[in-house]
Order: C-alpha cells, then structure tokens, then sequence
C-alpha cells in the first residue's frame, strides 16, 4: 500500500485549502483512513477519519465545521476541504490508513503512512 499526500501551501487565515491522499496497492473496502497533523514539537495528532466502506466520518473538536473529509472510491483518493484556516491549523498534514474498517484516533493503530504535506497559515 502506498500514500501520496499532496495540496498543501501557504494561505492567509480565514483562507481554504484542499489536501489529497492518492492511495493504491489495494482495494481499501475494509479499511479507515485518516488524516493526522504535527506541529513543531507537538505529537501528532488525529484531525478527521472516514470509514472507506459506507463513507462514515469523525473529526477531532478544533476542525469540527470547519474542515470535511471525503474519498473518491473509484480514484481511490481521500479529501481534506480545509475551511476558515487559522494559523492553529499550520502543521505537517499527514494521510494514514488502517487495515481495519473502524476509525481510531490513535496514530500507533495505522498500518500505512503518505510522506506528509505542509499546512501554514500566516496571521
């Protein structure tokens, strides 16, 4: 399996970005994907996650109606929509996937990592 994060820039708070996660080596029906973040001297930390199979989705507090996460089944790419950027959100954007069908927020329970992509957001 591989994961190829890309869409990340320099934006202006208040601004949007749109991060993609091309993924291949497999069908991904049985597995929950994820997009984590980390910022200098911060652990990594869970943002948003969605169930491949049936499109179920779970986001962490502080993007919760700002940020949507999708997937393209037939691209077997995932989406980040990021709205309403703040300079809180400036992080290493990474994609994960777990070969399991059940979204956790635990980073350890992710068997497969793209290369990370960088979110900053300027004041």
């Amino acid at each position: 399996v591989q994961l190829q994060a890309s869409g990340g820039g320099l934006v202006q708070a208040g601004g949007s970005l749109r991060l993609s996660c091309a993924a291949s080596g497999r069908t991904f029906n049985n597995y929950a994907m994820a997009w984590f973040r980390q910022a200098p001297g911060k652990e990594r930390e869970f943002v948003a996650g969605i169930k491949w199979s049936g499109g179920s989705t779970y986001y962490a507090d502080s993007v919760k109606g700002r940020f949507t996460i999708s997937r393209d089944n037939g691209a077997n790419t995932m989406y980040l929509q990021m709205n309403s950027l703040k300079p809180e959100d400036t992080a290493v954007y990474y994609c994960a996937a777990r070969v399991q069908p059940t979204v956790v927020v635990t980073s350890t329970h992710y068997d497969y990592w793209g290369q990370g992509t960088q979110v900053t957001v300027s004041s």
